[in-house]
């Protein structure tokens, strides 16, 4: 078994292809550009962040990273032989109530970031063997990891990216990761506005994510397998396996790609008196799950 980077594809990186014409770079522009009056997610918050202002994500120019390391509790396709290549990013646009990383994305665990030392971090993952670099709750520093990444390919970058995002996503910003991200994992929450408002404060959120991975299906496809039963492209999604019965309807809510459910409720303070008798306590039946979604062990 291969525990060194491979190029996981017949065909380099999209991204590196880009950043050799030149338009890598512009797109970490026009990023930069976004955060002046950030509308980078749906909340849509107008803030300054290249002032060091903060919108509801509560990061301003410079992302804030956790941990990164290989992991190797990611999807199959995703994991190999020498892992996921995980940075694991503070902060959400979404501040979902039970969330499993709350120390993260709500208590802010974590270190600011320079462009520099975030490429060096995904290069770094490369060199360790991971088979990817997997970007987690990614959707509010999406200028920051543009940035980053034409530093990263200087410095020998050439592994698949991969999307992982709570599926809160502006289509205009996903645009500008169009032949930059290999693979997009979102994780669909709910398709019911008032639990979306009631968890995360954003009854927009089934509106949003449905737009979000038609979007991210159109730029990549199908999650692709190889023979070994590993991919470097295509849109799976997760759902949560307590999420309530409609996102088990994945197809008939013309959402594309392959499902995987998920476990990701975690109750916590005061969480537990919200979630109490509510439809994310209990998970779906074998026979609620529809045939387009496969349901992990």
């Amino acid at each position: 078994m291969e525990t060194s980077p491979r190029a996981w594809g017949k065909m380099e990186p999209g991204y590196i292809q880009l950043h050799n014409r030149g338009l890598l770079q512009e797109r970490a522009r026009e990023a930069k550009e976004i955060l002046r009056s950030c509308q980078m997610c749906p909340r849509l918050c107008k803030v300054d962040r290249t002032a060091g202002q903060k919108g509801f994500c509560r990061t301003g120019e410079r992302a804030v990273v956790s941990s990164y390391n290989p992991h190797f509790g990611e999807e199959a396709p995703l994991v190999g032989n020498g892992g996921s290549g995980t940075i694991f990013f503070t902060h959400c646009n979404l501040l979902c109530i039970f969330c499993q990383n709350y120390e993260i994305s709500h208590q802010g665990l974590g270190d600011e970031v320079s462009p520099q030392v975030l490429a060096r971090m995904m290069v770094q993952l490369q060199n360790w063997g991971c088979h990817n670099i997997n970007f987690v709750t990614p959707s509010h520093v999406v200028s920051q990891i543009l940035e980053a990444l034409p530093l990263a390919v200087e410095l020998g970058l050439k592994v698949p990216l991969v999307y992982n995002t709570g599926g809160y996503d502006r289509v205009e910003t996903l645009r500008l990761l169009e032949g930059v991200v290999d693979i997009y994992m979102p994780d669909i929450k709910f398709l019911d506005s008032s639990v979306a408002e009631r968890f995360c404060r954003a009854p927009d959120y089934p509106d949003v994510v449905k737009s979000a991975v038609r979007e991210m299906h159109r730029q990549v496809g199908d999650l692709v397998l190889d023979s070994r039963g590993d991919s470097d492209k295509g849109a799976p999604s997760e759902t949560p396996g307590h999420a309530p019965w409609p996102v088990t309807e994945q197809r008939s809510h013309g959402i594309p790609g392959r499902g995987n459910f998920q476990e990701h409720l975690r109750e916590r303070d005061g969480a537990v008196e919200a979630l109490r008798g509510s439809s994310l306590t209990s998970g779906p039946l074998p026979e609620d799950i529809h045939p387009g979604i496969r349901a992990s062990p």
